[in-house]
């Protein structure tokens, strides 16, 4: 029940939930839409149809439990973009694995930790992408794979890994090929997958994606089939994505963004999941875009801008798109305008979440009025509710800032072997505690104000970047823009802004002054300005705002006040 008076709302009861596993679903969706094309992966040259990619999970499946893979065994993938890394999450999906989706950026100690926490039995992998040698980094944590038997890998430093298998690439001892793994076509392994399949259950966990760790170590966020699947189904309804579409998918599979929004969305819609390029690429976006005739894009605010901002925009035919998500991150009004009237998306929808509600709970929707559309997250998703709460647990009034927290079927089962943090993030009442500040307006629209560790507290007074970027984003001269709050001996905290500028053009502090003079409260005009070419950033888009201040107080030489 939704009240009208507090920053309390509930989604809709209909349609109702999935009750299947991801395993059942694919099964269904090759009885459904045999001959419908399932996946093209453009830089790899793949196109395949629904009953190609059951038939090929499979005998990944097939392949995998020959090598003793079973039910709640965790398999880890660690590789951008690409046909296998799908074929990966469904073989796991189809023998109740749990797959542990691990990012492409991490280096030694990272991966290390990850293997490890979870306790990663098999382990796909790229040979190599970019400055990134996967191969190499793992036979330096564990020598032992040169000399291996097959399937009974025996490494001091990885314990609970018993086979590695790489995904392309030229021969190496103690490596498994994939292709191989994914050749096995036998009866009765076949018969053991639908035995396994019949016997396991919705809510079995399925999927461990791993935080980012910006405080302390990484977190293993733990989702079930009924989590993630029911997700992409209703992220899917709510752009409008059906039987026919095809959907560009550059942002990475290892985060739910790709993997659940953007697989698991296509495949219960019975639309095509299409990769551009490994990674986020703007010019193979734009040049898949036109080839695909693709209806729907997926990205982050920075990708967007990166699509639109591109010197060869123009020459590239994108009317075929309708819809999309952008997500990730909060988008600035003006690009959500623009990709609206350059990129044709006039469907597009705004979503938020965070990976333990795996991911999405509020998602605008393309019936409602433009205005809320580029301006808010839109409403609360199906079968979840929303809540807005003080510094003390309680409800806040409608239009109040508070920490978002949301309670339904999307939560995760909790953090992988960790109940202390799980029970601090997740209450007793069931409520996921967000750590996001936001607001719910008379309408049940939500915004995203900012991250409580980023709120800035300035002579006593809380400051909300996101309201200051959003100001600064109607600059014409700004392309984007990130304000972090930097520590002041006399304010407590004061503001910062790092700008980039739209192409050819320059600017000063003065100018950036003089535009908010008059214009927003003087406390809120950063006292700190600085043009930069580019933000640190994840994998995922997402910029790495404690690393913007960092470097400011390095720069700045200013000291962290200690307290109490």
């Amino acid at each position: 029940m939704t009240d009208l008076g507090l920053s309390h709302v509930t989604g809709a009861n209909a349609p109702p939930l999935i009750e299947y596993t991801i395993g059942q679903a694919l099964a269904r969706a090759a009885q459904q839409w045999p001959d419908r094309p399932a996946l093209i992966s453009a830089h790899q040259g793949i196109r395949w149809t629904y009953r190609d990619l059951l038939e090929r999970a499979d005998r990944l499946a097939a392949g995998l439990l020959k090598r003793g893979v079973r039910p709640g065994d965790r398999i880890g993938i660690w590789s951008p973009n690409c046909a296998e890394w799908t074929l990966t999450q469904f073989a796991a999906a189809r023998i109740g694995a749990i797959l542990v989706t691990i990012n492409p950026a991490y280096r030694l100690s990272e991966v290390e930790y990850t293997l490890n926490k979870v306790g990663v039995k098999v382990l796909v992998a790229a040979e190599r992408f970019k400055n990134s040698d996967y191969v190499g980094m793992i036979e330096q944590l564990a020598p032992e794979i040169t000399m291996a038997v097959t399937g009974a890998l025996s490494a001091a430093r990885l314990p609970a890994l018993k086979c590695v298998i790489k995904i392309g690439g030229v021969s190496r001892a103690g490596w498994q090929s994939f292709d191989d793994v994914a050749a096995i076509s036998d009866e009765s392994l076949q018969r053991e997958i639908e035995q396994i399949g019949s016997r396991l259950d919705r809510n079995d966990p399925i999927n461990i994606q791993f935080t980012s760790g910006t405080t302390g170590s990484p977190k293993g966020a733990t989702l079930s089939h009924r989590n993630i699947l029911n997700n992409g189904l209703f992220v899917g309804r709510a752009i409008g994505l059906g039987v026919g579409d095809r959907l560009c998918i550059p942002v990475p599979l290892y985060h739910c963004f790709g993997m659940v929004m953007g697989n698991l969305g296509c495949l219960t819609h019975g639309a095509t999941m299409v990769y551009p390029s490994e990674v986020f690429d703007p010019k193979a976006v734009l040049e898949t875009v036109q080839r695909e005739k693709c209806t729907g894009l997926y990205g982050v605010p920075t990708m967007f801008i990166a699509i639109l901002g591109h010197p060869d925009f123009a020459q590239y035919d994108v009317a075929s798109l309708r819809t999309g998500c952008m997500a990730g991150s909060p988008c600035p009004v003006k690009v959500m305008k623009q990709v609206i009237a350059h990129l044709h998306m006039r469907h597009v929808t705004i979503a938020y979440g965070m990976t333990e509600t795996s991911p999405v709970s509020f998602q605008s929707s393309g019936d409602d009025p433009l205005e809320r559309r580029v301006s808010t997250i839109g409403k609360v998703q199906p079968h979840l509710e929303v809540k807005i709460v003080n510094e003390h647990g309680a409800t806040v009034p409608r239009g109040v800032p508070g920490e978002v927290c949301t309670r339904g079927y999307s939560v995760m089962l909790g953090y992988w072997d960790d109940k202390q943090k799980t029970d601090d993030a997740i209450d007793r009442d069931g409520w996921m505690h967000t750590g996001d500040i936001g607001t719910i307006d008379a309408e049940g629209y939500g915004n995203i104000v900012g991250r409580i560790k980023d709120m800035v507290i300035r002579g006593g007074e809380n400051l909300y970047p996101r309201e200051i970027e959003e100001f600064l984003y109607a600059h014409p001269k700004v392309a984007d823009v990130q304000v972090v709050g930097l520590p002041d001996k006399r304010y407590g905290e004061e503001l910062c802004a790092w700008i980039t500028l739209q192409p050819g053009e320059t600017a000063d502090e003065a100018e950036i002054r003089a535009f908010c003079t008059g214009q927003i409260a003087h406390q809120k005009i950063p006292r700190y300005i600085r043009f930069v070419d580019e933000f640190p950033m994840t994998v995922t888009g997402k910029v790495q705002k404690f690393l913007i201040r960092e470097k400011m107080i390095a720069e700045l030489g200013l000291t962290i006040e200690k307290t109490a």
